[in-house]
């Protein structure tokens, strides 16, 4: 039925896709404090596209983020965070 793991993820809709984002995000937290190097490299490529699929499912583009992430340059994470 599905043609991907991607097409499957978007057919069962955002909160899915977010759902899932969170489940990697755990996973690399577990293998960052393990230091098992090349178990994180594995589980954080798992948490980028992950973070893509949720971000696309919300019609977020890659390049939204990277226009915030400019935005913020030169601002102290402090501040940024006060201004919110």
């Amino acid at each position: 039925m599905y043609t991907s793991w991607t097409a499957k993820l978007f057919s069962k809709g955002p909160e899915k896709c977010a759902e899932k984002f969170g489940e990697e995000a755990v996973e690399a937290i577990i293998e960052a404090v393990r230091g098992d190097r090349a178990r994180l490299t594995a589980e954080a490529a798992d948490v980028v596209y992950h973070l893509l699929v949720m971000l696309a499912a919300r019609d977020v583009s890659l390049a939204d983020v990277a226009a915030e992430l400019a935005r913020r340059e030169g601002v102290s994470g402090i501040a940024e965070k006060a201004s919110r």
